[in-house]
């Protein structure tokens, strides 16, 4: 197994921002495209958000675009989410994982974190 693990769930009012982590190894984060993901209960797991090694191209879900942000420092191997004006629909647990592409589909993605709880109430 490849160590990736998020940080930074939590409660949070609507309207709310918070910003979640996920730190790999460096043999996990190198050179990888990194990806967001969340699980909400009786859903499907739905894309999020992932970045590219360099940072230049991102992808967001139809969801979240212009609400998250998604970042990555390479020097301490760690990818972040920004997430702002937080919506009850925003309840999931948060996953962060690694592809060699940027991609928006689950199955393209081979390493997992254990993912955090973001509970978002109204």
């Amino acid at each position: 197994q490849v160590p990736l693990v998020e940080s930074g769930g939590g409660l949070v009012q609507a309207g709310g921002s918070l910003r979640l982590s996920c730190a790999a190894s460096g043999r996990t984060f190198s050179s990888y495209v990194m990806g967001w993901f969340r699980q909400a209960p009786g859903k499907e797991r739905e894309f999020v958000a992932s970045i590219t090694w360099t940072g230049g191209r991102t992808l967001y879900g139809d969801s979240v675009k212009d609400r998250f942000t998604i970042s990555r420092d390479n020097a301490k191997n760690t990818v972040y989410l920004q997430m702002n004006s937080l919506k009850p629909g925003d309840t999931a647990v948060y996953y962060c994982a690694r592809s060699v592409g940027l991609s928006r589909r689950n199955e393209d993605y081979d390493y997992w974190g254990q993912g955090t709880q973001v509970t978002v109430s109204s």
